[in-house]
């Protein structure tokens, strides 16, 4: 009957929509299978020619990973709810930045001894599909043009992901001065230092990338882009990240040093809004914009 009526045929947004929720299916059940923590057998017992599982999960949580990602692409265009058009909520920010938390796991490696980490990064990638089917966001019909969410997206994963490197490097501080003294911390246990050190910089590497693109994106969204507090400080907050990280590659910047410069580009990233909002409602009293 399909057949004979052509007009019968599914749209190609219904299309569309049905394979977004087919990346979301697939990305939840590889997430569900890559968070099942592995007890290796003894060696008395493993088969001889036994494939090791651990390559295998660490490809399901890749599989996971990518359908997410088609899943947000979905999710920001308004392709899943048949309502094409630029869509942002908060549901997409914390989904899109724990993908991209993800992403610097994958390029740091997946098969490093630290697997203990697998698991949590699962349950998290997990949790971030929920989020995007829970909280797909609102159709944004102020928006200049796409590229305007995809900025708003781009300027909050850049906040999320400096902070995470933030994280990393408070905790390799207390690393540091804990192994000094003589007492490893508990956590650390498994995880070679100069591995937290590279994952550190993995984050500051991908949050100066992220708000050059923020910053980009800012520029081309709109026609009212203009030299604001918020502008001056987010560049000044990629030039240092620009910075710390010309004076990793150059001259080995590491320790306390390093840890400075990220400490001073977090500032500013935080002064780029919450100095603006103070400038624009105390001291200037304007309200919310």
């Amino acid at each position: 009957m399909i057949l004979a009526n052509p007009n019968a045929w599914p749209s190609s947004a219904h299309v569309l929509a049905l394979v977004a929720w087919l990346a979301a299916g697939v990305a939840l059940l590889a997430y569900l299978r890559a968070s099942r923590s592995v007890q290796p057998l003894p060696a008395a017992h493993a088969a001889p020619d036994a494939a090791p599982a651990q390559p295998v999960r660490d490809r399901v949580l890749l599989l996971a990973w990518l359908m997410h990602g088609l899943l947000l692409a979905f999710d920001l265009t308004g392709l899943r709810e048949l309502q094409p058009g630029p869509h942002f909520g908060f549901g997409s920010v914390l989904s899109a930045t724990v993908w991209l938390v993800l992403l610097v796991h994958l390029m740091e490696g997946l098969g490093s001894p630290w697997q203990t980490l697998r698991q949590p990064l699962a349950l998290l990638g997990l949790a971030g599909v929920m989020l995007a089917l829970l909280f797909p966001g609102e159709y944004q019909a102020s928006a200049a043009n796409i590229w305007a969410p995809l900025h708003w997206l781009m300027g909050v994963c850049a906040y999320a992901l400096v902070a995470v490197a933030v994280v990393h490097a408070v905790l390799l501080g207390r690393a540091e001065r804990a192994l000094r003294h003589g007492h490893p911390p508990p956590w650390l246990r498994g995880m070679p230092l100069l591995r937290l050190e590279r994952l550190t910089f993995r984050f500051v590497q991908a949050g100066c990338a992220v708000l050059a693109l923020a910053i980009v994106l800012g520029a081309v969204s709109g026609p009212d882009w203009a030299w604001t507090h918020k502008t001056v400080f987010s560049l000044l907050s990629w030039a240092v990240l620009a910075v710390l990280l010309l004076g990793r590659w150059r001259q080995g910047w590491r320790g306390a040093t390093a840890r400075r410069w990220l400490y001073a580009s977090a500032l500013l990233l935080l002064l780029a809004y919450a100095g603006s909002r103070f400038v624009l409602e105390v001291l200037l009293g304007r309200g919310p914009v």
